[in-house]
């Protein structure tokens, strides 16, 4: 089978990967299993990217392991201290799904425009390349949300590739900074009206249109965050679909 033809986003708020019995092991979490059959593929090719831990190794082999007994083509790109392909866009548009890590998100948009990625994701995007991703690799698909990139204080950010005309909010449940400023920013108008999830929740858009929520925690919820036009936020609950692994 071929690509649907359709641009995928699938963005995590959390719970990509569980630990496994297996001592020292990570399992990928029906989230990802969900990624993967956007792509119409009997055995896809999955992309991996860990660019916001500075392509830190241990956990770029982590996540191959948690794929060990998936039937998918598993390959990875980093660009420290070079790029590892010789045409990343080439890579990029290659693969069926992208899946990018959690970590810095401003260091991360900042190298991918460096090295060119951020118009080479949106032209894999428009192709039908489904584009998936944790934390720093939820929100770089939008506009902006916060971040935990400049120190342990949240701050603002908005300066994402803006595949997403929305803000974006990510591990909504487990940090109390999150929402607080999330609402904050959406009614100053630093960053647009957008959604947010929990932990073990992701949001799931064809090409700019939010279609729902998957998760495989069944107290995790997704979230619509809007300006209610008079210098405050609505908040809206989003009753997500269980998946089941």
């Amino acid at each position: 089978m071929g690509r649907s033809g359709q641009s995928h986003i699938l963005a995590i708020g959390g719970g990509s990967f569980r630990a496994s019995e297996r001592h020292g092991f990570i399992e990928a979490s029906a989230l990802l299993r969900y990624a993967l059959d956007l792509t119409g593929q009997d055995r896809p090719k999955l992309g991996l990217l860990a660019t916001a831990t500075g392509d830190d190794s241990d956990w770029l082999l982590k996540m191959y392991g948690a794929f060990r007994d998936w039937d998918v083509e598993i390959s990875h790109l980093t660009v420290f201290p070079m790029p590892n392909v010789e045409d990343p866009r080439e890579w990029i548009l290659s693969q069926d799904v992208i899946y990018v890590s959690g970590g810095s998100v401003a260091n991360l948009a900042a190298l991918w425009r460096l090295h060119g990625l951020d118009e080479a994701f949106e032209e894999a995007w428009r192709a039908g390349v489904v584009l998936s991703g944790q934390s720093a690799g939820a929100l770089c698909w939008h506009v902006g949300g916060n971040t935990d990139s400049f120190g342990p204080t949240l701050r603002t950010w908005a300066d994402g590739l803006g595949l997403l005309p929305y803000s974006c909010g990510v591990h909504y449940n487990s940090d109390p900074q999150r929402r607080t400023l999330l609402h904050e920013s959406v009614a100053s108008g630093e960053l647009p009206g957008g959604y947010a999830a929990d932990e073990g929740v992701a949001l799931h858009y064809v090409g700019t249109e939010f279609i729902q929520a998957v998760t495989v925690d069944p107290k995790g919820y997704a979230y619509r965050v809007e300006h209610d036009g008079t210098g405050g936020v609505k908040e809206f609950r989003i009753e997500p679909r269980l998946l089941t692994s």
